[in-house]
């Protein structure tokens, strides 16, 4: 998170254009021009969080409309700058979207050749990388880029021919795609904004690896970049040799799950590759290296004045530096800003800091409007704004109270964007900015830079740098790990809703009032929506049940007024995706879960148990049970007849009975949840064998709510099985488009025919139901929270069902 960007970028933007801290803060600001910047970006901010994009003609019309309305007078400019935004964020996601796979090449395999851009990412049993299709390509995937993964196979001991894939080289290979598509889970991961945002067409795997053969060696800045990061690992010794990476090229590759763990919690995530922060620094760099050469040769002011050499040597410098990053998109956005103010200074314009911000602002929205989709967008402009507004004008000489201040204005100012995008704050961030911003950035970073650059004069001559910056940043490091490690370092926050942002930011404004504001205490009451959100959790004797969307697998959260019940905890794959760690804990956290008072892994499956390990050492857990025999690590095993009562709502187990063989999916824990205002029953993977046996007690079978036996698979949920329960709801978990073709169209007729809704999870993503004295509700979070990214797909049972 970049919660203390803000600070470093805005005095590097300053610097960077030959602007001293408090010079043009109060002159030459233009409320139109702020004000019509901000209209733009309400317009793209409301086109791009609608649930479906308008028509193309609305879109042009509302473009073409508003670049007319910059003629207007003063207050139609405003509502032209408005439908400028609207219209032109509108086109761009709508190019964005129709660029990505067409359905008729979905779950196809096709052969492709292109380039590899960017690092490859090499891990344990896999490659991750982005690759752009040639323009000699099919017409549906000509310039496309593709995010694909290049696997070992099953039986292999090491890494196979994939090491070769490297950053610019060219390649042919055959590929299986697939559309932009990601789960839909409370605080889960959003793939199809993600792919939107960085303009991916689609995500695949490679068909028949031994086929894929390298057309032209590694070429451009990438291959660069490939080279520099070896020469890095080659020169530096001890394990921060990944973290001179990342800050020396923007190579996170050789950061692990728990080095950014340790970041989170300790807010640095945003200083530990290149940034907008980095990129203002090194552009501040060359606005002083150009000053003190116009100083020493007074002459070559007469060719050019010293301030429009700065404001040139800065954006040069800014440009070089995020070529060197592989122009990440904080980069670029931190270019354009830094371009615009120094454009401005060129022309002679004077520019205040909020006339600068404005047309930073601007520049971005009209150059890449999906930027907006991206956090790191409004954590850069929130910041320099926040800290414009309450900095005073003029610099003054107690450097250290002015950087404490504006630490301060940027933890209090950009916690509630915190808040909402990630649902999470770092009680410990503020210490540890205070700490890590001089000291990475104006000693390990500089000395990081040092070293590429001798490095790419002559070759071994950026070693002692690199070591040098390693030294001085491993004991730091050190520190900030016995910081993540404290249990108040890190302050998970439930879901809020998305409004709850605006009064929080409006009770922030209020606290940075100067100190004689009145009603400050009662400010503090404008976050309660956001940091104490309502939970929706079911009263004394009621019942919610939610089925997440985990892919290809099952795990659902059982909640009464005080206790939670995790059954199951997703699939995952050994060195790669694991739904315990990617679905079910940010889940969990978004809920306001911190204790599961027991957890039932059904049986031994990975689909059911995979992500149970990692749900094990984030969360605190009471008891776990499993089916006897299934080698899970659980403390009890699931037994017939045992149960419990909680808050008034009873929990029992229908099977497996004592001393029943462990038999995979025939040994699974079936639980019934009785309320006295209904019941849900989950069975797990049972077949037809076992929902015979369980047909000799059908009352025991009566439910309100049914989670499918086997994912809706064919062996399961026979004729004889489904009229007992008397569902009025059944819920199907399993992946979009998996193999197994689960649920089947005949099961789905057949709850239908018995008077069920069916949903699954792929359609709905994650299911919420409520039984409770208002009856039964349920709620479908991609209906709930649709976005113009979402692809379509058909209910379950298919499109005629």
């Amino acid at each position: 998170m970049a919660r203390n960007a803000g600070p470093g970028l805005a005095e590097a933007v300053a610097v960077a254009v030959g602007e001293g801290p408090g010079q043009g803060a109060g002159q030459g600001t233009r409320a139109p021009g702020l004000a019509c910047a901000a209209a733009v970006l309400a317009g793209v901010t409301a086109c791009l969080f609608l649930p479906v994009l308008p028509s193309a003609p609305l879109l042009w019309l509302a473009a073409l409309a508003g670049f007319g309305g910059w003629a207007w007078p003063w207050r139609g400019r405003i509502l032209g700058a408005l439908a400028l935004g609207f219209g032109w964020a509108g086109l761009h996601a709508a190019w964005g979207l129709a660029a990505q796979l067409p359905a008729a090449l979905e779950d196809s395999d096709v052969r492709v050749e292109g380039q590899v851009v960017g690092l490859p990412a090499h891990e344990a049993r896999r490659t991750r990388f982005l690759f752009r299709v040639d323009d000699q390509a099919r017409p549906e995937l000509r310039g496309r880029l593709l995010q694909l993964s290049w696997y070992d196979d099953f039986e292999a001991k090491e890494p196979g021919p994939r090491l070769r894939l490297q950053a610019g080289a060219r390649w042919n290979m055959y590929v299986h795609l697939r559309a932009p598509r990601g789960l839909s889970n409370p605080g889960g991961f959003d793939a199809g904004r993600h792919a939107l945002a960085q303009g991916i067409a689609a995500t695949g795997y490679l068909r028949a690896p031994q086929l894929a053969r390298e057309v032209a060696p590694a070429d451009g800045i990438d291959a660069w970049r490939g080279a520099m990061a070896a020469r890095i690992d080659a020169a530096v010794a001890s394990p921060a040799a990944r973290f001179v990476r990342a800050l020396a090229l923007g190579d996170t590759r050789g950061l692990g799950d728990p080095d950014w763990a340790a970041l989170r919690a300790v807010g640095l995530t945003h200083l530990i590759a290149i940034s907008g922060f980095h990129v203002g620094l090194v552009a501040g760099f060359g606005a002083w290296l150009a000053m003190g050469a116009w100083w020493l040769l007074p002459g070559l002011a007469r060719r050019l004045p010293r301030s429009q050499a700065a404001a040139l040597a800065a954006v040069a410098a800014a440009l070089g530096y995020a070529a060197v990053a592989g122009f990440a998109l904080p980069t670029v956005r931190t270019v354009l800003m830094i371009a615009v103010v120094a454009l401005a200074r060129l022309v002679r314009r004077p520019l205040g800091r909020w006339e600068g911000l404005a047309l930073a602002l601007l520049a971005i929205l009209l150059v890449a409007p999906l930027s907006v989709l991206q956090a790191g967008f409004w954590l850069s402009f929130a910041g320099v704004a926040w800290l414009v507004w309450c900095l005073p004008p003029e610099g003054g000489r107690n450097w250290l109270r002015e950087f404490l201040q504006a630490q301060g204005v940027a933890t209090l100012g950009l916690l509630p964007l915190g808040a909402v995008l990630f649902q999470q704050a770092s009680l410990a961030g503020p210490l540890a900015n205070l700490l890590a911003i001089p000291w990475w950035s104006l000693v390990v970073v500089p000395l990081c830079l040092l070293g590429t650059l001798l490095e790419a004069l002559w070759q071994g001559g950026g070693g002692w740098a690199w070591r040098l910056a390693a030294a001085c940043f491993d004991p730091s490091w050190r520190l900030f790990e016995a910081m993540a490690g404290s249990r108040f370092a890190l302050w998970w926050l439930p879901e809020a809703r998305a409004w709850a942002v605006l009064p929080a930011l409006a009770g922030a404004f209020w606290l940075l009032l100067p100190r004689g504001a009145p009603g400050k205490p009662l400010a503090v009451l404008l976050w309660l929506p956001l940091l104490w959100p309502d939970r929706e959790l079911p009263r004394p004797g009621g019942l919610e049940l939610h089925v997440f969307d985990v892919g290809q697998g099952l795990a659902v959260l059982v909640r009464t007024a005080n206790h939670a019940l995790l059954y199951d905890a997703g699939p995952a794959v050994r060195d790669g995706y694991d739904a315990g760690e990617r679905a079910v804990l940010p889940a969990l956290r978004a809920l306001g879960v911190d204790r599961l008072h027991r957890v039932v892994v059904s049986h031994g499956d990975n689909d059911h148990a995979g992500g149970w390990p990692a749900v094990r050492e984030a969360v605190a857990v009471d008891l776990a049970l499993a089916p006897e025999g299934s080698a899970v690590e659980v403390e009890e095993p699931c037994l017939r007849g045992v149960g419990w009562r909680w808050d008034g709502v009873d929990f029992r187990f229908l099977h497996p009975p004592r001393h029943f063989p462990y038999l995979r999916n025939e040994a699974s824990c079936v639980l019934r949840v009785e309320s006295p205002h209904g019941a849900g029953l989950l069975p797990g993977d049972i077949g037809e064998v076992i929902e015979r046996r369980l047909l000799r007690q059908p009352a025991d079978l009566r439910a309100e709510v049914v989670v499918l036996p086997h994912h809706g698979s064919a062996t399961s949920s026979g004729p004889g099985f489904v009229a007992p329960p008397g569902a009025r709801l059944a819920l199907v978990a399993a992946g979009h488009g998996n193999r197994f073709g689960h649920p089947h169209a005949g099961v789905v007729r057949r709850w239908r025919h018995h008077g069920a809704e069916v949903l699954a999870t792929p359609r709905s993503g994650a299911i919420r139901v409520w039984l409770d004295a208002d009856g039964l509700a349920v709620r479908e979070r991609r209906a709930w929270r649709r976005r113009l990214w979402d692809r379509p797909v058909p209910p379950p049972g298919g499109p005629g069902e």
